[in-house]
């Protein structure tokens, strides 16, 4: 994986930015959620400071991963296309502190380092674009799901006859 490792708050005091393309199949927590290891990533760091003055970092995540359908179980193309605010504090205290000046919920405070893997910003980033319970739009043929649905007797079935007796 690309191991980009930068001070992020030299980062963001510069607005510097770094841009890449990453294989899912080097993102191993990713490719952990994921039907198969197809397809990248394409993303962009780009740090600078917020109104309020704190260090910032906007991380624009976006490509295609291969996903399982929970409703089908066959594997279909998710689309990740996410964009975030990241706001640093130095310490635990620091960002808790600014969490609650800035109190905006669509911007998130990480506690900042001066050794940080990019490459790991950009795969959690990925992480939290994924749907909690990913499924097609519309499922392509489910006539096996729904046979197997059918062929599988209800385990109440049996109670019936019981109480009957």
């Amino acid at each position: 994986m690309n191991a980009f490792e930068i001070d992020a708050f030299e980062f963001c005091r510069t607005n510097s930015s770094k841009e890449g393309v990453t294989p899912v199949a080097e993102m191993t927590r990713l490719g952990k959620e994921c039907a198969n290891s197809s397809g990248e990533l394409s993303w962009r760091v780009e740090g600078g400071s917020s109104k309020q003055g704190y260090p910032q970092m906007r991380l624009i995540v976006a490509g295609k991963v291969q996903l399982v359908c929970q409703r089908c179980l066959t594997p279909f193309e998710y689309e990740i296309d996410s964009s975030t605010i990241l706001l640093l504090g130095k310490d635990d205290a620091e960002a808790d502190e600014i969490e609650a000046i800035i109190d905006d919920e669509s911007i998130d405070v990480i506690v900042g380092a001066r050794s940080m893997r990019l490459m790991d910003l950009v795969e959690d980033e990925a992480l939290l674009a994924l749907p909690q319970a990913p499924k097609h739009e519309v499922c392509p043929d489910t006539s096996l799901v729904d046979s197997a649905k059918n062929e599988k007797p209800s385990p109440f079935e049996s109670l019936k006859g019981l109480k009957a007796n």
